[in-house]
């Protein structure tokens, strides 16, 4: 585990010794700026390690990317610390502009090679990724979404669309400045349709983040938007009834979501 303060070493090792590190809430999570530098923990050395790479030559349009920056010894972590230039932002709730993010975001992925990381991976996210789209059988807390899971999981049918590399959790993580500008600070990969990966946006939106209802009617046009609006829903179904601080207040907020999407099914 990453402590609290930022250590020294690390600090030189990103070349930032000298500055004096303030610490900041950036994009939901703990950070330290030291000038144009943002340094963090993170939660997955190899995530960041890829994540790193890719952002250092990964050009989007219309989307500000958080450069990666190496140690001193051309490491992307160091000790579970990564490094990368400041871009100002904040979460906002303009939720049809993170969709067009993920939209313009896998665009410039979709010829990435899947990640060598995502073999034989077993971490909440993937597990449930994998039930959505019953590629696995999950066990899931009943009470905790697990009863919905099973229910709308019989809707389900077979889809086209090609696997790519994603970012899965793209709700939460896109910071938009003074002129709404969006930015992204980090990738989180997964291989899974693009469609898939802009439907979590949407009933993440629709849970949680205040949406109106007819976001999920201005995206209809993506490529088999009923199924991967019911992967999306079972997707954060799964991790609800897994995750140990899920509580009928969250739930509340899918259940929202699945009333509006079993019409469409």
């Amino acid at each position: 585990m990453v402590g609290s303060a930022l250590p020294q070493h690390v600090r030189t090792a990103f070349g930032v010794g000298e500055s004096e590190p303030r610490p900041v809430v950036w994009a939901g999570r703990r950070a330290w700026h030291c000038g144009d530098v943002l340094v963090r923990p993170v939660a997955d050395n190899a995530v960041a390690a890829w994540s790193a790479r890719v952002l250092e030559g990964l050009e989007v349009e219309g989307l500000r990317l958080a450069r990666p920056i190496r140690s001193s010894d051309g490491r992307w972590v160091v000790a579970g610390w990564a490094a990368s230039r400041f871009v100002a932002g904040t979460i906002e709730p303009r939720h049809d502009a993170v969709v067009e993010v993920a939209t313009r975001l896998h665009a410039a992925t979709a010829a990435l090679p899947r990640p060598r990381l995502l073999d034989d991976r077993d971490d909440l996210l993937t597990r449930s990724a994998a039930g959505a789209f019953g590629e696995r059988r999950l066990a899931l807390d009943q009470a905790k979404g697990g009863e919905l899971y099973t229910a709308l999981a019989t809707y389900r049918r077979p889809v086209r669309s090609t696997p790519q590399v994603v970012h899965p959790e793209l709700f939460g993580a896109v910071l938009f400045d003074h002129d709404g500008r969006p930015a992204l600070i980090e990738l989180t990969p997964a291989w899974r349709p693009k469609e898939w990966a802009a439907a979590v946006v949407v009933v993440d939106a629709l849970a949680w983040g205040g949406a109106d209802d007819e976001l999920m009617k201005r995206w209809a046009h993506l490529s088999e938007w009923p199924q991967m609006l019911l992967r999306a829903l079972l997707y954060r179904l799964a991790l609800h009834a897994q995750h140990p601080e899920a509580s009928a207040r969250t739930l509340a907020g899918l259940d929202r979501v699945a009333r509006l999407v079993a019409p469409l099914l």
